[in-house]
C-alpha cells in the first residue's frame, strides 16, 4: 500500500503516536462496537470476532473501545475482548464507556446517577476480568445522537464527575474521558482532569469543532466517533465524496483511508477507533497512520463537510 506523499515514517515513532490517560498509544486503535452487534451490518460469529481481535493487536493496536451496553446482556463486547486477549498485555489501553445500560429486554436505556456509572465500572470490571480501566468516557445524553435522559435520569455533571474522580482515587480506573459532549461541559469538566472526548467528527460532520478547539487549546486527546461519517443508509459519507477519491485515486490508497489519515492530520491530538468485522478493512485501517497528505491534498479537504 503507497503510503502518499513521501513514506512512512514507521508505526512506533512518535509522530505515530499519542497520549491517552498518561501513556504513549498508537494513533490507530479499534472500536469493538461492530463486533457485538454489527452496527448496520450483520454481526461476526464469536470465533471471527476473536480472531479479529488478536489480529489488531499483532498488527499494532494497543488502544481498544468498548462498553458493557455494546451488544447484549448474555453477550456483549467485553465478552469477545477477554476471550480474545486476557490477560491482558501491559501496554493494552482499553477504554471504556459508562452512562447507559441494557434493560431486561435488551433496550438501551439511560444510566445517568452517579450510582449507576459506579455499577457500571464495576461491570466493566468484572465482564473483562480486569482490575483496572485504562480509561472510563462518560457517555453524556444531552443531545443525539442516540438516546437522551429523560426525568430521574437527568443528572448534572459535576456530581457524575464527582463520582468517576472517587473512582480513579480508588484505582479502578486510569483516565477519565467524555463523551458526546458540549464544549462548555468540557470546559466545566477540565478542572478534574480529562484524558480524552469522544464526539461524532468527520468531513462530513463539523458540528463538534468548538469543542474540538478546546482539546487543542488544553492538549486533551480527540477520539472521533463514526470518522468516515455514519454507517446508516442515507447519511452522508466520506468515502462518497469526491474529493477524498480523488485523492484516493492520486496518492494509490483508499477514499476511507484519505477520511482516516485526515483526521491524523487534523489534529496531533487525534486517536482513532474505527471499527470494522473485516480483517483487510482492519489492516487498511491501521496502515491509514503512515499516509501523508500533503499541503495541496489537505487544502481540496479543508471546505469539505463546512
Amino acid at each position: 500500500m503507497s503510503s502518499g506523499n513521501g513514506g512512512s515514517s514507521g508505526r512506533n515513532s512518535e509522530r505515530n503516536t499519542g497520549v491517552l490517560a498518561g501513556r504513549r498509544v498508537a494513533r490507530v486503535g479499534f472500536g469493538a462496537m461492530q463486533l457485538a452487534e454489527g452496527f448496520a451490518r450483520p454481526k461476526p460469529s464469536r470465533e471471527s470476532a476473536v480472531a479479529l481481535l488478536r489480529t489488531a493487536l499483532e498488527l499494532g493496536v494497543d488502544h481498544i473501545d468498548t462498553a458493557e451496553f455494546y451488544g447484549t446482556r448474555a453477550e456483549n463486547a467485553n465478552d469477545l475482548i477477554r476471550e480474545a486477549l486476557h490477560p491482558y498485555p501491559a501496554d493494552l489501553v482499553i477504554a471504556t464507556k459508562v452512562g447507559a445500560e441494557r434493560d431486561a429486554d435488551g433496550r438501551l436505556v439511560a444510566a445517568q446517577r452517579p450510582e449507576q456509572l459506579r455499577a457500571s465500572v464495576e461491570a466493566n470490571l468484572a465482564r473483562l476480568g480486569a482490575e483496572r480501566l485504562g480509561v472510563v468516557n462518560l457517555r453524556r445524553l444531552d443531545m443525539q445522537p442516540g438516546i437522551l435522559a429523560e426525568g430521574g435520569q437527568i443528572v448534572d455533571l459535576d456530581s457524575q464527575m464527582a463520582e468517576l474522580a472517587a473512582l480513579r482515587d480508588e484505582g479502578k480506573i486510569e483516565g477519565i474521558g467524555l463523551s458526546n459532549v458540549s464544549a462548555a461541559q468540557l470546559r466545566q469538566a477540565l478542572p478534574l482532569g480529562i484524558a480524552c472526548v469522544q464526539n461524532s467528527h468527520s468531513l462530513v460532520d463539523r458540528t463538534f469543532e468548538d469543542v474540538l478547539d478546546v482539546c487543542r487549546a488544553h492538549g486533551v486527546a480527540w477520539v472521533p466517533f463514526c470518522p468516515l461519517g455514519s454507517a446508516f443508509p442515507n447519511h452522508p459519507k466520506v468515502v462518497d465524496l469526491p474529493a477524498v477519491r480523488e485523492a484516493a485515486g492520486r496518492l494509490g490508497v483508499t477514499a476511507a483511508q484519505v477520511g482516516l489519515a485526515w483526521h491524523l492530520a487534523y489534529y496531533e491530538g487525534t486517536l482513532l477507533i474505527a471499527g470494522t468485522t473485516d480483517p483487510a478493512h482492519l489492516a487498511e485501517n491501521i496502515a491509514a497512520a503512515g499516509i501523508r497528505l500533503d499541503a495541496a491534498v489537505l487544502g481540496a479537504l479543508e471546505g469539505v463537510g463546512k
